[in-house]
């Protein structure tokens, strides 16, 4: 794992390079949060709605809504695909996101419509790396994780 500004940057995960991570599961499935950056840019997540199990998706649309004290917003949807399984973790402390955005507090799970091509507007590796590091300068972002 890389830290950049205190920053985690995973280098085996997809990034949208704005808000998202997407981690591929062995079932065809993949689990999705938000960054380590984009958490701190938030400020103490207070409340997370996630939309529900069954609920299908397009690209870029919300899969989940997130409000601080200073932000609220949606979280876009990776690709086109259903919403399989959501954290209830996250659902009943929201501060989770804080303290573990690449851990236990992943948001969702999703099955996408085109396996093939779920991951074509994501980056990984030392270039998502490298572009993460971008955004982080671009927006002054120095990393904290609160604790419990």
């Amino acid at each position: 794992m890389i830290e950049y500004r205190g920053c985690e940057l995973p280098e085996n995960l997809w990034y949208d390079l704005d808000y998202i991570w997407v981690a591929p599961e062995p079932d065809g499935t993949y689990r999705i949060g938000i960054t380590d950056p984009s958490q701190t840019m938030a400020g103490r997540v207070q409340y997370v709605t996630l939309k529900p199990v069954g609920t299908h998706r397009k690209w870029k649309k919300p899969l989940a809504r997130l409000e601080s004290g200073k932000w609220a917003g949606g979280i876009p949807a990776p690709f086109d695909g259903v919403i399989v399984a959501v954290n209830d973790r996250v659902l009943a402390d929201p501060g989770l996101i804080n303290i573990a955005p690449y851990g236990d507090a992943w948001l969702v799970k999703m099955k996408p419509d085109a396996p093939e091509r779920a991951l074509e507007h994501l980056v990984t590796g030392a270039e998502a790396v490298e572009k993460l590091k971008a955004w982080i300068d671009r927006y002054d972002v120095q990393c904290m994780r609160c604790a419990q």
